[in-house]
């Protein structure tokens, strides 16, 4: 029983650190996926929120790697090539922006994250530009992406 009031109060914790995202549900999903979270505070939530990030921004890379290696269209193929360079160093910002947490430099850390984000939504733009309609599991993650990045900068915005 006991136990049980503890998962509770972490499922409580999740809530009020996820709640004031424009979609809780997304971070609550992703704070819950992580086994550090049946012990994390509000920092740590903010940890595995950037770590949800940065693996989404892994898969974005990967799978933008594949497409640009199947696009016949040139100026496409470079504007995706582009996006995966952009992704990578995203996922180095997000790296750097977790030390920053860990530091508790929480303005730079939002920073990061958010120039993360900026990479994500550039990327977009450009291939938008072309008139190409990504694929939409593409989408799919970048609309994750998007969303778990507003919802770190907010959670990391209640620690200043």
């Amino acid at each position: 029983m006991g136990h049980r009031n503890l998962v509770f109060a972490d499922d409580t914790l999740i809530k009020t650190q996820c709640h004031n995202a424009e979609v809780p549900e997304a971070c609550i999903q992703c704070v819950k996926s992580d086994p550090r979270s049946q012990s994390a505070d509000k920092v740590g939530i903010a940890a595995i929120v950037i770590t949800c990030i940065s693996n989404k921004a892994v898969t974005l890379e990967s799978n933008i790697t594949v497409l640009a290696s199947i696009v016949h269209d040139k100026d496409l193929k470079l504007v995706l090539q582009d996006c995966q360079k952009e992704l990578s160093d995203a996922k180095t910002n997000l790296t750097t922006a977790m030390d920053r947490l860990k530091n508790k430099d929480y303005d730079l850390t939002n920073y990061l994250v958010n120039h993360a984000l900026q990479k994500e939504f550039d990327c977009k733009k450009n291939v938008g530009d072309l008139q190409y309609t990504l694929p939409t599991t593409i989408l799919n993650d970048m609309t994750l992406y998007e969303e778990l990045s507003e919802a770190a900068m907010r959670i990391i915005d209640r620690f200043l």
